[in-house]
């Protein structure tokens, strides 16, 4: 009886490091070998112990808000409104088994203030390979659709590529870069798969995500925040209808912007417009602090001091040059109560 079973147990584990074996080279090898330990153990199903072997689209697979929420609580930091409306929406989204439409985010903001870094954290929380995960697309304006003149084949290309993704996996996130660099026009190639229908030729897309990250409105957001500061009142004290309406006209009728005159707007197929706001003294520490500690450094007030003056002297310069009308403050003011709203970016990844 023990030698039986021992025997049992050394062909499991046989079959186990045969079909980690096989993984290496095709699929068909790998299912048989899985197939065996399946017969073997009667402990877990054939797609169960494939998925621990290759990456799977599990699109019931829910969503851990809690693990979520810690992530954005830990290293997101200046961006109350973020942080509530990501938040909400994704877990609604994931928690909503026959959703009418693709969730759409149009995430606006300076460049600094954690549009990318959020849609890395969002990755990383529905797919555990995030960026590098075979069912996240990212896509980058002044990479995969460069010239104005080639707008029809980029639209042709977009509706392919994204068909051919969310066939592949239903739950498949699509994060679109630097659309104030994008074209008028190419993204209202991808509008019939974000409408509210069942199918289009055959396939849904009720279940995929797609995430806009874009510098347009950067200087609506700036001028909210600072009409706040001057009136006394706490930049938490900022609503999402605030800025909301503001933000999505100011996008739609900017010459700048990829959804310029965009039918995703006209339509009301993006379901928030999120703004990043401008960061603050304080906020920046806390991405010093926070990088710090990722690099398995002590966080020390000194060095923490030191990057804020190499940074905050290019930061100046930035916000000088940037259009934020009457929003630019001076450098005497930012050195003097250093409450004033910032855009620096660091070269750090907590921001």
């Amino acid at each position: 009886m023990g030698r039986d079973r021992a025997f049992g147990g050394c062909t499991v584990l046989w079959a186990l490091l045969a079909a980690r074996v096989a993984a290496a080279f095709e699929p068909v090898s790998v299912g048989i070998a899985i197939g065996a330990v399946s017969a073997l153990t009667g402990y877990l199903s054939y797609s169960d112990l494939y998925c621990r072997f290759a990456e799977c689209c599990r699109e019931e697979r829910p969503l851990n808000a809690s693990a979520l929420k810690l992530d954005l609580e830990e290293k997101l930091f200046g961006q109350h409104l973020a942080t509530e409306v990501i938040l909400k929406a994704l877990t609604g989204f994931r928690n909503n088994k026959n959703p009418k439409k693709p969730l759409t985010l149009s995430l606006h903001g300076w460049a600094g203030t954690g549009k990318n870094f959020v849609s890395q954290i969002v990755a990383e929380n529905l797919h555990p390979k995030g960026l590098k995960s075979n069912f996240v697309h990212l896509f980058v304006s002044t990479l995969h659709f460069p010239h104005e003149q080639k707008t029809k084949l980029y639209q042709d290309q977009l509706q392919k590529w994204i068909r051919g993704n969310v066939s592949a996996c239903g739950s498949s996130v699509f994060i679109f870069d630097e659309m104030d660099k994008l074209h008028p026009g190419i993204i209202d190639a991808i509008k019939p798969f974000l409408d509210y229908y069942e199918q289009v030729d055959g396939i849904s897309y009720r279940k995929a995500i797609f995430i806009f990250l874009s510098n347009a409105g950067g200087d609506l957001i700036t001028k909210t925040t600072l009409d706040f500061w001057r009136a006394g009142r706490k930049r938490e004290e900022i609503q999402l209808k605030d800025l909301e309406p503001v933000l999505s006209v100011g996008v739609f009728n900017n010459k700048h912007s990829g959804l310029w005159h965009s039918g995703l707007i006209d339509r009301n197929l993006i379901d928030y417009f999120i703004p990043f706001l401008p960061l603050e003294y304080r906020h920046v520490k806390m991405c010093v602090r926070a990088e710090m500690r990722a690099r398995g450094a002590a966080v020390d007030e000194d060095t923490v001091t030191k990057v804020l003056v190499l940074q905050g002297q290019e930061g100046n310069k930035v916000i000088n040059e940037v259009p934020v009308n009457e929003a630019a403050v001076p450098e005497a003011t930012w050195e003097k109560d250093k409450k004033v709203p910032l855009n620096i970016h660091l070269s750090i990844k907590y921001y």
